[in-house]
């Protein structure tokens, strides 16, 4: 049971990181503000989608741009 609930646990851990993260997510999962984030997309330091009216960011975009 217990190697079942850890492969359930891989599974749901690999969902989180294809989507897409708003501002609000990103904020929190890179303890940074929300001006740090605007500042770092108008200087083409971190790349977001604008399409759906809303920044959205991907998770290794954001992970690209806290390790440099």
């Amino acid at each position: 049971i217990l190697e079942e609930l850890n492969d359930i646990k891989s599974m749901i851990e690999k969902d989180n990181n294809v989507g897409f993260m708003d501002m609000k997510q990103v904020v929190q999962y890179s303890s940074t503000s929300a001006s740090t984030i605007r500042r770092a997309i108008r200087r083409g330091e971190l790349k977001c989608s604008k399409k759906l009216g809303k920044l959205l960011f991907k998770t290794d975009w954001v992970d690209r741009w806290l390790t440099r």
